[in-house]
């Protein structure tokens, strides 16, 4: 097969052609049909994530068919739509009889701690209790836009923040998932301030929801601007960029009894950033992590996405072959562009 692969932290990935995999008796063998680039994927080739061995596939959202199908494998049949969450469960740890697969002991995730679907195929283990079906009228595209992002944002504003309408929400960070979250907070009533520096995002932003944005180049306290259009704090916040300023501002944000979200990831030497807890403690704020999102609460979100009252397929950016994928991927932390860049041409 045909795959993105690099062999130090670093380097230049390039296309290789490597073995096609084969199911484990739990597992199957899915040909992608589409994958999607995200900020997470440059940080595993920065060296960032420890579970990463080397060498090394990249790609973690993804939307497939079936090829090949384990022995003990009995939901699945060849041909099957299918996506997978980015952390993939056990089903017998704690956390997992607890419902919180997300955080399985034992997870595994395509990209990280195995290869990936920056590659015509890709090795899904335990697949009954990790694959989703896909509904029959979405195409493999919006499937794996859906990827971390989407289904990130959905748990950080769904399961996590609990957004009620009327309530304002601040998102810190326009890119795929910080557009997922102000879509789906709007859906469900909020009202969205959507910071970021890139005007193209943010207009973006305003397309998909935003009742505000703020451009962060321009604005020298971001964060009385959030307090005053919200008339005194939001509700909830959302850093869904990852850096020591956006997240000690998005807390800074909240009103009293604010509820914040961590989405973006603080790696390397930002992973000890400083935090305002003077006003976490003097507001009584929730701050909250958000890793994922279980496979059986998709079915939830395909719900919503099927009454039309989200459309992540309007956060599509642009769509590239696997040959092209490489310098994407470097080009990752550069934050140029706005939507989601999802692989679709895997031959050329």
């Amino acid at each position: 097969m045909r795959a993105v692969y690099y062999e130090a932290f670093g380097q230049m990935p390039w296309i290789a052609t490597l073995p096609d995999p084969a199911p484990t008796p739990d597992g199957v063998v899915l040909a992608v049909r589409a994958t999607g680039l995200c900020r997470s994927d440059w940080h595993g080739w920065m060296g960032h994530d420890p579970d990463i061995k080397l060498p090394h596939v990249p790609g973690h959202e993804l939307a497939g068919e079936i090829v090949a199908v384990g022995s003990q494998v009995r939901r699945w049949r060849i041909g099957d739509r299918v996506t997978v969450p980015f952390v993939c469960a056990c089903g017998f740890c704690p956390q997992c009889q607890a419902g919180q697969q997300q955080v399985c002991d034992n997870q595994f995730q395509p990209g990280f701690t195995h290869w990936g679907s920056f590659a015509e195929y890709v090795a899904i283990d335990r697949a009954d209790l990790n694959l989703v079906r896909l509904p029959a009228d979405m195409s493999f595209t919006t499937a794996a836009s859906l990827g971390c992002r989407f289904a990130t944002a959905f748990r950080a504003v769904v399961d996590l923040g609990q957004v009620r309408g009327g309530e304002w929400v601040a998102v810190y960070g326009c890119g795929g998932v910080g557009l997922s979250a102000i879509m789906l907070a709007s859906a469900l009533g909020g009202q969205v301030i959507g910071i970021d520096i890139n005007l193209e995002r943010l207009a973006l932003a305003r397309a998909v929801g935003a009742t505000a944005v703020i451009d962060a180049t321009t604005e020298p306290d971001v964060v009385s601007v959030v307090r005053d259009l919200s008339r005194g704090g939001v509700h909830l916040a959302i850093d869904a960029l990852g850096s020591p300023m956006t997240c000690a501002n998005a807390i800074a944000s909240l009103r009293k009894r604010g509820r914040h979200v961590q989405v973006g990831l603080l790696l390397a030497d930002q992973r000890m950033p400083p935090l305002p807890m003077d006003i976490v403690v003097a507001r009584e704020l929730t701050i909250m992590g958000s890793h994922g999102m279980q496979a059986y609460r998709y079915d939830a979100m395909l719900d919503l996405i099927q009454s039309g009252k989200v459309q992540p397929q309007r956060l599509i950016g642009r769509t590239i072959s696997l040959s092209e994928a490489p310098a994407a991927l470097v080009d990752l932390d550069s934050f140029r562009g706005s939507g989601v860049t999802v692989i679709t041409e895997f031959q050329g």
